[in-house]
């Protein structure tokens, strides 16, 4: 998160002195080769006086930059308390996240959703690594290190309440 004072940015561009480097991030956007310009906001703090930053640990901070990051939060691992703060679920044991690869097929969010019937129970999950046409049914349970693997050109559909451990 970004925490600005408005006046103090309407100063600095007022004055010329807010000079942000643009960032070039070649992409690929539905099979076209694209050169998206991107400037990267944290880098202005430089521009202002009196500026500090905060520490905020992990366990604060639920970032979600893939559907792999979504599967995590949208997941039973964790719950939304009454007063609306995600905590961690204390059913899981283990300290560490389970670590969550999803193959290209699940990388656009509406795809990712539309695969899952509903999002897998994995308070015991380590790992899980799915590659190929897979669609999970309700009620999944997902336990140790998994991985779904559906052979080229098959499409693999996990039952409802299917249980899939190590």
């Amino acid at each position: 998160n970004l925490w600005v004072n408005l006046s103090a940015i309407k100063r600095l561009v007022e004055a010329d002195a807010l000079k942000m480097e643009i960032i070039p991030n070649p992409k690929e956007v539905d099979g076209v080769k694209v050169l998206q310009l991107e400037t990267a906001a944290g880098a202005a703090i430089k521009f202002f006086d009196r500026a500090i930053g905060a520490n905020v640990p992990r366990s604060r901070f639920l970032p979600v930059k893939a559907t792999s990051d979504l599967l995590l939060v949208q997941s039973d691992l964790y719950t939304l308390t009454d007063e609306g703060y995600v905590i961690r679920n204390p059913a899981r044991s283990n300290p560490s996240n389970p670590s969550i690869e999803l193959g290209p097929e699940f990388k656009k969010v509406a795809n990712f959703l539309g695969r899952f019937k509903s999002i897998p129970s994995i308070i015991d999950l380590d790992s899980l690594k799915v590659t190929g046409d897979v669609w999970f049914g309700s009620g999944v349970t997902l336990k140790g290190k998994v991985t779904v693997a559906a052979k080229s050109g098959v499409k693999l559909e996990i039952p409802d309440g299917a249980v899939i451990a190590n």
